[in-house]
């Protein structure tokens, strides 16, 4: 899983993919285990390489990713809030701000008798949770069509208590629970149908300021210090002359790397 990610990444630089891949892309990296984790179907060995995806697969850029799943969950169950963290912090540079203090946090009931979306209602009839929640739980419900490890689900899996097998009793198998419910609205009042829907949305609105964030963290990496309210011009100026091209990702840290912030650090 880790590796598909870097691969990825790495074909963007060396390839100059556009940033619209990050968001959706028609391939990725697999080997046969974590293509068949995947579904796509004729991958043999346990080499990494690079594989055109099928037309009805729901994979595809930077959120598809099983890496990215298994780092938002807790390895049993999912919660939109991390993901959606995820999602504005490191895919569109905008982070939610911190839970006022004495707000709890929220498990999902692994009982099966509410779900997660079902708890985030409830959750969201606080006035002050309501206003970061607008925000971040669209995308986090758009990824809940992906399990802990990042198999495309349809329904929830909820415990089946124990099982007698000699002394002591062990878990039983999971049985399927509710449905999975992957719809939402964008703080900008769009519906969205799913994962797909979601992605078409990003590219649509927001492809312009992943592209911004890109550029402003190549120039935190480069520099090793956090963009200043004055160094913004510069990350402007890059997004702006690559907007027409589609946003490069080569050509883009080609320009960080020729600016006078660059230069001057």
């Amino acid at each position: 899983m880790e590796q598909e990610t870097q691969l990825f990444l790495a074909e963007l630089l060396t390839g100059d993919g556009g940033v619209a891949n990050l968001i959706d892309a028609d391939f990725t990296f697999v080997n046969r285990r974590l293509a068949e984790h995947y579904g796509v179907p004729g991958i043999q060995g346990q080499q990494m390489r690079k594989v055109m995806l099928p037309p009805d697969s729901p994979r595809g850029g930077l959120l598809t990713q099983a890496s990215i799943h298994k780092i938002t969950a807790n390895g049993t169950s999912t919660s939109p809030i991390p993901r959606g963290n995820f999602v504005l912090d490191n895919l569109l540079g905008k982070p939610a701000p911190p839970p006022p203090p004495g707000v709890g946090a929220i498990e999902p009931d692994t009982r099966g008798t509410t779900t997660i979306r079902e708890q985030l209602d409830a959750h969201r009839s606080n006035t002050i949770c309501a206003s970061c929640h607008r925000t971040i739980d669209p995308p986090g419900f758009a990824l809940e069509s992906f399990d802990p490890i990042g198999g495309f689900r349809t329904s929830y899996r909820v415990s089946a208590g124990t099982t007698q097998a000699g002394d002591p009793s062990i878990p039983a198998p999971y049985t399927e629970g509710a449905p999975v419910d992957a719809t939402g609205v964008t703080s900008r009042g769009d519906a969205f149908a799913g994962i797909e829907d979601y992605k078409r949305l990003l590219l649509s609105q927001d492809l312009d300021q992943v592209a911004r964030h890109l550029t402003a963290e190549f120039f935190v990496y480069a520099t090793g210090a956090e963009i200043e309210f004055a160094d913004r011009d510069d990350v402007e100026r890059i997004v702006a002359a690559l907007a027409d091209q589609g946003y490069p990702v080569r050509m883009m840290l080609h320009e960080v790397v020729k600016s006078d912030l660059f230069r001057r650090q």
